[in-house]
């Protein structure tokens, strides 16, 4: 009896093989052909599942930001059922450094789809903000909890700070890209200013636990 085909197994598996092959040579050198040679397939197979090059750039783009959730809540749930809101929204930032090949890969890649989405109306930018704008909120929702505990300055501009966090993190994650900096350096600096914005809650202990309750989740 014939195996029958995983169709959703086998989409994903090469839209693995595009996001290698923008990891080592570029999103703009990417080609049905690479991918197909990538992924150990027949260019006629990218194509049957993919109508055209930006079809699949889209779901490699959807894939990207569904992982990179996946991963964040993975770090959120490994703070543990009693964390402070400061251990949260340092988990959250953290996974906007590349510490590891899959987070490289994502951070790479995804920097490159934001450029050519400004050039590319195929790849229209709208498509990248769903994602950061959901992180935005949470982030919003954290620092809002830390203020009615205690932990941060009441006085402070919720929204405005997750932005600040945001874009600190997205930085520091560029410049581990470019070199600039080593990963742990940069943790180093995020977790210096999330000092500066919860004074007294010491930093993480590795745990990510300070004894406070936890009120949001993603």
């Amino acid at each position: 009896m014939p195996k029958l085909v995983d169709h959703e197994e086998r989409r994903a598996h090469i839209i693995d093989a595009l996001l290698r092959v923008a990891a080592d040579t570029g999103l703009h050198a990417v080609t049905m052909r690479s991918v197909a040679v990538e992924a150990g397939v027949s260019v006629r197979l990218v194509q049957y599942y993919f109508d055209t090059k930006e079809q699949l750039l889209l779901a490699a783009l959807t894939r990207l930001a569904v992982r990179m959730g996946e991963r964040v809540r993975e770090r959120v749930r490994a703070t543990g059922p009693s964390t402070a809101p400061r251990d949260i929204v340092e988990a959250v930032l953290l996974e906007a450094v590349p510490t590891d090949e899959e987070s490289r890969t994502f951070h790479l890649v995804y920097t490159e789809y934001a450029v050519l989405s400004v050039t590319d109306p195929a790849l229209a930018g709208q498509s990248f903000l769903a994602a950061p704008n959901e992180m935005e909120d949470f982030l919003v929702g954290q620092l809002t909890a830390a203020q009615q505990a205690g932990d941060t300055d009441p006085r402070l501009d919720a929204r405005q700070e997750a932005v600040v966090l945001l874009a600190v993190s997205a930085g520091l994650g560029l410049s581990v890209l470019l070199g600039q900096r080593t990963t742990s350096d940069a943790v180093a600096v995020l977790r210096y200013h999330l000092g500066r914005l919860f004074p007294g809650s010491g930093a993480s202990d590795g745990c990510g636990k300070s004894g406070h309750a936890n009120q949001r989740r993603p």
